[in-house]
């Protein structure tokens, strides 16, 4: 898993509510076993037209949407069915961090799982960075995981995150990646044994 411990980008606004897994990655995708290409079909059916044409008034087929490393997403991102191709394709293609006011469960610890960072923002935080995205879209958001701090043009807020998700990110490690971490600690325990 990639390291993650700060990242200033554009964001890209898709403020539409209960957003589900199904809409993320459409079912018809989950055979795929790994990560490779599953970006391209990110929000397939509202991307692209029955015939594979881009849909050009879709947000992330606008110009302005290409390099944006950040998805400021409308309340409830992610419910629905349990998918971990889902923060797969948003990291495929090209997303690092995730802003809404609230995340599904399972969806948020997919999304911690593989590297993605979910950020819950307030509502007023969120409108006025819908606002931001909207009036200026080159306007950068910056985000410093170790202060948990999201940073945007006119202010800044924190965000919550766990300490174990927190470091795992910040080292750039997975559950497994963590425990072998210790690995020394658990040959010395079993020694003693």
């Amino acid at each position: 898993m990639a390291q993650f411990t700060s990242l200033t980008s554009r964001a890209v606004a898709l403020p539409v509510n209960d957003i589900d897994t199904d809409q993320i990655i459409p079912a018809r995708f989950l055979k795929a076993t790994d990560k490779q290409g599953m970006g391209d079909n990110l929000f397939a059916d509202w991307r692209y037209h029955k015939d594979g044409s881009p849909k050009a008034d879709f947000a992330l087929n606008q110009p302005q949407a290409a390099g944006c490393q950040i998805l400021l997403a409308g309340d409830n991102f992610g419910c629905g069915s349990s998918r971990e191709h889902a923060p797969w394709a948003l990291a495929g293609f090209g997303f690092q961090a995730v802003i809404s006011t609230s995340f599904a469960d399972i969806f948020r610890n997919n999304a911690l799982k593989n590297g993605l960072l979910p950020i819950i923002v307030d509502a007023p935080t969120h409108e006025k960075l819908l606002a931001l995205v909207r009036d200026h879209p080159d306007a950068e958001l910056t985000i410093d995981l170790a202060s948990q701090t999201l940073s945007f043009p006119g202010g800044s807020v924190t965000f919550p995150i766990d300490l174990f998700n927190k470091t795992c990110l910040l080292n750039g490690v997975d559950e497994l990646g963590y425990i072998l971490g210790f690995e020394k600690e658990i040959a010395a325990f079993e020694a003693r044994r």
